[in-house]
C-alpha cells in the first residue's frame, strides 16, 4: 500500500477540527502537522505523532508535508495562500478563498506564479447524492430544467467573533450555493436580485456583533442558456443544520436533502474525506475534480452582486477593501 499523502493543516478552529474528524478514517490522506496560533486550540488537537506548531512558518520550515489545507479565518486566506505558495506547496483552501473576488483573484495569481496545484474546498461537489442530481440535470433526464433551488439553513447564528471575519451571510454561506448552482446546472449566473429579512438583533447572549450582517437572505438568479436559480439562506432552523437542492424540469423533478438534521454532519464528513483524497490525486498529476480558482471567483462575483442588492450589506461598514 502506498504511503498516505501528508497534509499540513493551517488553522485548528471549528472547521479545521471538522476536517480532522473527516480524515481520521482515510487510508489515503493523513494530517501530519498543524499550525495554529491559539494555545488553547493547539492543546485541543494535540495527539501522538502529530506535530503542532504555533505559526505557519514553523510548519513550513520543518517540512514533512506534501500539501497544505488552509482552514484559517476567511480574512486571512490570501495572506496564507501567498506564504504557502511561495514555498512551492500544493494548496487546498477552504471556501470562499478570501472576503472578496479581488482576494480570490490575487490568491489564484500567487498560486499560478508559484506553479503549485490550487483547489478550493467546495465539499458539496463530493456528495454522492448531489453528483447523482447533477447527472440527472446535465444528462437530460429531467428534460428542460426551468428552476434549480438551493437551501441552506443553519440551526442558529454564529458567534460574534466569527461574524467579524466571515464576510457575512452571502459570503460565508451563499458562496456554497452559488458554486453548487453553477456546478449542478453547468451554467453561469448572469443576473441576480436579493432580499433580506433584516439585521440580526443584538444580544442573544453575546456582545453586539457590530457588523452589517443579516440572518436570512433570498436570491433569484438568471442562468446562461435559460433557466432560473433560487437560493435561500437562513440562520434559524431549530431542528438542526439543513441543506437541500431541488430541480424542476419538463420531464420531472428531483429533490436532494443531502444535509439532514437527523443525520448530523455525516454527509459533510464523508465529502470532506473524498475531497482530500481527490486533492491528493490532483497533486499526483491527475485532473482537478473539485472547484478551481475560476469557480471560486465566479461564486464570489455572485456573492458580491447579492451583497450589493441588500442595503444592510452594501452600505457603510461592509466587508471588503473599503471597510
Amino acid at each position: 500500500m502506498a504511503a498516505p499523502f501528508r497534509l499540513g493543516l493551517i488553522g485548528a478552529g471549528r472547521m479545521g477540527r471538522t476536517h480532522l474528524r473527516a480524515l481520521a478514517g482515510s487510508g489515503r490522506v493523513a494530517v501530519t502537522a498543524i499550525a495554529e496560533v491559539s494555545a488553547e486550540a493547539r492543546r485541543a488537537v494535540a495527539a501522538p505523532g502529530l506535530a503542532v506548531y504555533p505559526g505557519i512558518a514553523d510548519l513550513l520550515d520543518h517540512g514533512g508535508v506534501d500539501g497544505v489545507l488552509i482552514t484559517a479565518p476567511t480574512d486571512q486566506h490570501l495572506q496564507v495562500i501567498t506564504e504557502v505558495a511561495a514555498r512551492g506547496l500544493p494548496i487546498l483552501c477552504e471556501k470562499p478563498c478570501g472576503l472578496t473576488a479581488a482576494d480570490t483573484r490575487a490568491a489564484a495569481k500567487a498560486a499560478t506564479a508559484a506553479g503549485v496545484p490550487f483547489q478550493i474546498a467546495y465539499w458539496r461537489r463530493y456528495v454522492p447524492a448531489l453528483r447523482a442530481l447533477r447527472d440527472q440535470i446535465t444528462g437530460g433526464e429531467l428534460g428542460t430544467v426551468h428552476l434549480v433551488s438551493c437551501y441552506q439553513w443553519d440551526e442558529g447564528p454564529p458567534p460574534a467573533a466569527f461574524r467579524a471575519h466571515s464576510g457575512g451571510i452571502v459570503i460565508d454561506m451563499g458562496v456554497h450555493e452559488f458554486d453548487q448552482l453553477r456546478w449542478l446546472t453547468g451554467r453561469d449566473i448572469t443576473q441576480l436580485s436579493a432580499v433580506a429579512a433584516g439585521v440580526i438583533p443584538d444580544g442573544l447572549g453575546e456582545a453586539p456583533h457590530r457588523t452589517p450582517d443579516v440572518d436570512s437572505a433570498q436570491m433569484i438568479t438568471q442562468l446562461s442558456g435559460g433557466g432560473t436559480g433560487f437560493i435561500s439562506l437562513g440562520r434559524y432552523h431549530p431542528a438542526g443544520d439543513m441543506a437541500r437542492a431541488e430541480a424542476f424540469g419538463t420531464h420531472g423533478t428531483a429533490r436532494c436533502d443531502f444535509l439532514d438534521p437527523a443525520d448530523g454532519v455525516r454527509a459533510q464528513l464523508e465529502a470532506l474525506r473524498l475531497q482530500a483524497e481527490s486533492f491528493a490525486e490532483f497533486v499526483a498529476g491527475g485532473p482537478c475534480a473539485g472547484a478551481t480558482a475560476a469557480d471560486a471567483i465566479a461564486a464570489m462575483d455572485a456573492a458580491e452582486q447579492a451583497a450589493a442588492a441588500i442595503p444592510a450589506l452594501s452600505g457603510p461598514g461592509r466587508w471588503g477593501p473599503e471597510a
